[in-house]
């Protein structure tokens, strides 16, 4: 029988987590990003959400190829019938362009045309 729960998961992600999550949550938290508030490896039923933006319930996850993470409709439709909308950036740009990927992810969770402002302070 498997005692695995969506909280021992979370906590083994965290632990284990690569490079390009570790450059990430390196931004985003304690508010690092226009006072954003993220949680990293947060449970969301029998999911874990990479890094978690609580307003607007905007999940992140890096992904090593974009179209393997558009395949998994199961966990992307739990997810929105929940509220929540996801942003897949890969693990590339997270290394290489970290600020464009910074970008939208603000471009995502703000309302239109305050993302600019909050990349400009």
């Amino acid at each position: 029988m498997c005692t695995t729960t969506p909280h021992r998961l979370a906590r083994t992600w965290r632990r284990e987590s690569i490079d390009a999550e570790r450059l990430l949550w390196f931004h985003l938290r304690d508010g690092r990003l226009a006072g954003l508030e993220v949680h990293r490896g947060h449970p969301i039923g029998p999911f874990v959400a990479p890094f978690l933006v609580l307003d607007p319930r905007l999940v992140v996850e890096t992904v090593e190829r974009l179209q393997a993470a558009r395949a998994d409709d199961a966990r992307v439709r739990f997810m929105a019938r929940r509220g929540f909308s996801l942003l897949s950036v890969s693990q590339h740009d997270v290394l290489v362009r970290t600020d464009q990927v910074l970008e939208r992810i603000l471009e995502a969770a703000l309302p239109a045309g305050s993302a600019r402002r909050a990349i400009a302070r």
